[in-house]
């Protein structure tokens, strides 16, 4: 159960402070050493103390704040998420406010900033957590829907798309069309949607008779993408079909193999990614990939979080979306059965 009717008095206490020292900690302009803000801030979140509890009660001392934590805007695919949601949450009258993390930073960082600028609820874009740090938010009264990953935490809401069947797709199609060489560009070790792409495409290898050849990890960048390939189509038996986890990495596959490597596309290679960005339906690309339902993921996602700002006690919900293959001419036509 949440923990109700905690006070700045008995964060005060358990930190070892002042009550000053603690409002101060809570407001953004105000001086406060770092080793009394962290003792703050730690008290808060065992106590799970909110700033703006009370705030939030009285409609017109509410923040209007919304914060949307992202990694990169690098991938196309994120940049128009965080613009729907942008759109979304202006038509509402509500703020956002951007916190950028860095995949190696500890998501109590930013989870501290959270609580200091009194955000009524936050999105976490393509964020990978595990169950504790996602039970901090809720352990804190923090509304906070998870876009684009999954977590093994029911205490959160979640919105994805259908991972393992969009990789599933990509095997079965690629045998159809007569490859035999296949190999796999993983995303960011450990994410849950690179991992779910991987094991949706391994199981349809397995279940049209075929194995994985290759596999490389190309962390979602374009770069890693590219020295990636490099890597695949230099060995001594390079792949004929290379799924990728997504679009941004199978741009730069097929970069290099027409022009590093001089292959043809689908002739020599065919490219599947995942996220069916607007460059993947350039003509310069054709890329087959699979669409994520970019417009109801973030509908689901910035609805559900509005109904849990303004009613506490509704439950998490976990969406799964389905995705649509987009058959472009980056792969080879299907064989004849």
């Amino acid at each position: 159960m949440k923990k109700r009717g905690v006070t700045s008095r008995d964060v005060a206490r358990l930190a070892g402070v002042s009550q000053s020292a603690v409002s101060r900690c809570f407001s953004p302009q105000a001086s406060v050493s770092e080793a009394t803000r962290q003792k703050v801030l730690k008290a808060a979140r065992e106590l799970g103390y909110r700033p703006n509890s009370i705030a939030r009660s009285l409609i017109t001392r509410s923040s209007r704040t919304v914060a949307v934590v992202f990694h990169s805007l690098e991938n196309p695919f994120y940049s128009t998420l965080l613009e729907r949601a942008s759109r979304f949450f202006q038509d509402q009258g509500y703020f956002l406010q951007l916190f950028a993390a860095s995949p190696g930073d500890s998501i109590s960082d930013v989870i501290d900033g959270l609580i200091r600028s009194q955000v009524e609820g936050v999105l976490m874009l393509a964020i990978t957590l595990d169950a504790e740090q996602a039970s901090m938010l809720t352990d804190l009264g923090i509304p906070a829907v998870i876009i684009n990953r999954t977590v093994a935490y029911d205490g959160v809401s979640q919105v994805s798309c259908d991972n393992f069947h969009g990789g599933y797709w990509a095997a079965q199609h690629l045998i159809r069309c007569g490859h035999r060489r296949f190999a796999w560009l993983a995303g960011l070790e450990g994410t849950s949607t690179s991992d779910q792409r991987r094991d949706g495409f391994l199981a349809g290898l397995a279940d049209g008779g075929a194995e994985l050849h290759h596999r490389e990890v190309g962390n979602y960048r374009y770069d890693d993408a590219l020295l990636a390939t490099r890597r695949l189509l230099s060995s001594s038996e390079p792949p004929d079909a290379i799924f990728s986890a997504n679009d941004l990495m199978a741009l730069a596959v097929m970069e290099a193999a027409r022009h590093e490597f001089c292959l043809s596309i689908p002739k020599d290679l065919s490219v599947i990614g995942f996220d069916d960005v607007p460059m993947a339906a350039w003509p310069s690309h054709s890329l087959t990939s699979l669409a994520q339902p970019v417009d109801d993921m973030i509908a689901r996602a910035t609805e559900l979080l509005m109904t849990q700002i303004h009613d506490a006690a509704t439950q998490p919900q976990h969406i799964r979306l389905p995705v649509v293959p987009m058959v472009r001419s980056s792969t080879r036509p299907l064989r004849q059965m």
